[in-house]
């Protein structure tokens, strides 16, 4: 096959590095807005943050918890209708092939819930909030020993792995895998990506969309600004043979949940709860089994009636990355700003799975228009390969 010569570069209108949701979406987004942008990324599609996500769409309530609306619930409150628009092949991106493993989530309490009864009933939660009759319930709290609440919420879980073959499929011939020995560098105030063999990958506008690998990109071209911050998680797995497909969130007197459940088939035949929450919060700081016994004893009190005395159990470490914030909290919004010092780059992190389409539309308001350079992607194609989707995080271990 005919390549070009190692000196001769190759120009492409907009160059997405970062194979997470993040960058499939946006790279959707700039295909079909008419753009000629190729996404380029050294590992797997989906891995580390996108595939460790939990797969929920949801439209804030979670961030309610203190009993008002905050910045976080209201940036995110349609995002559930936005998503649907798409899997229905109606939004911005083409997701009917993704699959959804549940159309709503639950949250539930074990006791009374207090002030928070009221403002989940007001006119402020209406349409996001629905409490759920005793014989509506679903088979896990169908148990007498169940004395708690319990409500319904709009937002919905995905399948991830499902959802990053199916952007994948949408712009295959535009997704390619890095050499591990590539390298950035800097002509005046533009970056370039140099290949392993020498070749110059030169690009109107580059948009870093790696999460954590961000950082090593922005210190790679000697930038301060944006700055990252990483706010760490340890997820607990349990492998078990209940044939409860769960999800939801249990309040407890903190202003996250106390657990947050997600359910996946395994491969091996099992179903695996994967644990977050205030439980993943705080289980960063401490041991492997240090948070497996204090995950024991959650399940133990949130749900006498099931035995996980035979269950498997096992900790996934995780670090969020994001834009700093003041405190390192928890941001609102997702994120999309020039580079200090570069023109032709853009750093995003979309903060959450949710807000992806979000970060998206900051990015391309931000892009000048089409320039259709066509003949660096055909270049592109010649040189390097497609990427996989990488392996659950779970399937893996």
């Amino acid at each position: 096959m005919p390549t070009t010569a190692p000196d001769t570069p190759i120009d492409i209108d907009i160059a997405v590095i970062g194979g997470g949701v993040a960058g499939l979406w946006l790279l959707d987004r700039l295909r079909t807005t008419g753009y000629q942008a190729a996404l380029l990324t050294q590992a797997p599609l989906g891995s580390e943050q996108t595939l460790a996500s939990q797969g929920m769409i949801h439209g804030g309530v979670k961030y309610t918890l203190a009993g008002t609306l905050s910045g976080a619930s209201e940036a995110i409150a349609d995002m559930p209708k936005h998503w649907r628009a798409c899997l229905n092949g109606e939004g911005d991106v083409d997701l009917r092939e993704t699959r959804v493993l549940s159309d709503h989530f639950y949250m539930w309490s074990t006791s009374t819930l207090g002030k928070l009864t009221g403002f989940f009933a007001s006119r402020a939660l209406r349409g996001r909030v629905e409490k759920v009759a005793a014989n509506q319930r679903p088979p896990l709290f169908q148990n007498p020993a169940f004395k708690g609440s319990l409500y319904k919420l709009v937002d919905m879980v995905l399948d991830v792995p499902s959802l990053l073959a199916n952007l994948k499929r949408n712009n295959a011939e535009q997704i390619f895998a890095l050499p591990a020995s590539h390298q950035w560098r800097k002509n005046g105030t533009r970056a370039e990506l140099v290949l392993d063999d020498g070749t110059v990958v030169r690009a109107r506008q580059f948009v870093f969309t790696a999460g954590r690998g961000n950082q090593a990109l922005l210190n790679s071209l000697d930038i301060s600004q944006p700055e990252q911050q990483l706010r760490p998680l340890k997820q607990l797995v349990v492998r078990h043979r209940h044939p409860y497909a769960f999800y939801g969130h249990c309040l407890g007197a903190d202003k996250t949940p106390r657990l947050t459940i997600s359910s996946h088939p395994s491969h091996d035949g099992s179903l695996v709860w994967y644990l977050g929450g205030s439980l993943a919060e705080e289980g960063a700081n401490l041991s492997d089994d240090e948070l497996i016994a204090r995950g024991r004893n959650e399940l133990k009190q949130l749900f006498p009636w099931l035995d996980f005395s035979d269950a498997q159990f096992s900790t996934l470490f995780i670090e969020r990355a994001e834009p700093k914030q003041p405190g390192l909290v928890r941001p609102d919004q997702a994120f999309a700003e020039p580079a200090n010092g570069l023109d032709n780059v853009i750093v995003a992190w979309p903060t959450k799975l949710t807000l992806t389409p979000n970060m998206a539309q900051q990015v391309l308001a931000q892009l000048d228009g089409p320039m259709n350079t066509n003949a660096g992607l055909a270049q592109l194609a010649q040189r390097l390969n497609t990427p996989d989707v990488a392996a659950l995080p779970w399937e893996q271990q």
